[in-house]
């Protein structure tokens, strides 16, 4: 029998069960790496957001702006929590290094 297994589900799985072992300031040092990392993303698609002119079909506004920045904030949310760009798991292994032993 042959099983087709998606690798970005066994690795989901695998972050899950990693996460949920660790103690109680290393999953704090995790979470807050990762929302380092979505800060940064959100910057990123800021000023990626500048470089395109802006088109003569829809006006802008602070509600447009409002929007753009809340899904902006939120896409970067789930891209540093499922897929990463590999700054949080960088920032999590060098200040790891600072936290008392695991018991």
């Amino acid at each position: 029998m042959k099983t087709n297994l998606d690798s970005n589900v066994l690795l989901a799985t695998a972050k899950t069960s990693e996460t949920q072992s660790l103690p109680k300031d290393r999953k704090a040092l995790k979470k807050s790496c990762q929302d380092f990392e979505a800060i940064f993303i959100q910057s990123m698609f800021k000023a990626m957001r500048k470089t395109v002119p802006e088109g003569e079909l829809f006006k802008e506004n602070n509600a447009s702006e409002m929007y753009q920045d809340m899904l902006d904030q939120e896409i970067a949310t789930k891209i540093s929590q499922k897929q990463s760009i590999g700054l949080a798991e960088q920032m999590y292994r060098q200040m790891e290094k600072k936290l008392p032993p695991a018991k």
